[in-house]
């Protein structure tokens, strides 16, 4: 009995240290404070490590847990679906630097966009951060958002047509390799 436990332990061990990263930029795409993205990663952690027999057991774990973590921050803003979900400083973003190229103006382009996506109402920010930052398909991001790939197309395409209307997000865009 004890083997079995100490080898559940060491397998959920195992898969945190190998997507803590993945769920951290995850959560702080959905809640836009790097302080909020690690409780709701660690929430999360806390809600599957409970249940770990039943997700070390599914088909694909991290889109099982994707899609606690997807739930439970679903729930913390379901009363307030108008509330304005910006980062109250740049604190959380600042660290946030792009690989390549002109690492300012890419930061800054950066900056832009996370505003731009706290702006979102969270069912359209959801769905524009799972298929184009997750870069999921629509299933996949319907799966972990509890909904048809259609509610996934329509506020992905509404997210997507209230961020092309933001000015500082028109700045930002590049036409034949000039701003």
């Amino acid at each position: 009995m004890g083997d079995r436990k100490q080898a559940r332990d060491e397998e959920f061990q195992a898969f945190v240290i190998g997507r803590w990263p993945r769920l951290m930029r995850t959560a702080f795409l959905l809640t836009g404070e790097q302080h909020a993205a690690e409780d709701l990663v660690q929430s999360t952690l806390e809600q599957v490590y409970v249940a770990w027999r039943k997700v070390g057991s599914a088909d694909d774990q991290e889109a099982y847990v994707r899609r606690v973590m997807i739930n439970a921050h679903a729930r913390k803003h379901r009363r307030r679906l108008k509330e304005f979900l910006a980062p109250k400083d740049d604190s959380g973003i600042s660290h946030e630097l792009p690989d390549t190229g002109d690492r300012i103006s890419q930061a800054d382009d950066r900056n832009a966009l996370l505003r731009a996506l706290a702006q979102l109402p969270p069912r359209q920010r959801q769905a524009v951060v799972l298929r184009y930052w997750e870069d999921l398909t629509e299933s996949q991001a319907a799966e972990a958002m509890g909904c048809s790939v259609g509610a996934v197309k329509s506020n992905a395409a509404k997210g997507i047509a209230k961020l092309r209307a933001i000015p500082e997000l028109a700045e930002t865009v590049t036409y034949g390799g000039r701003k």
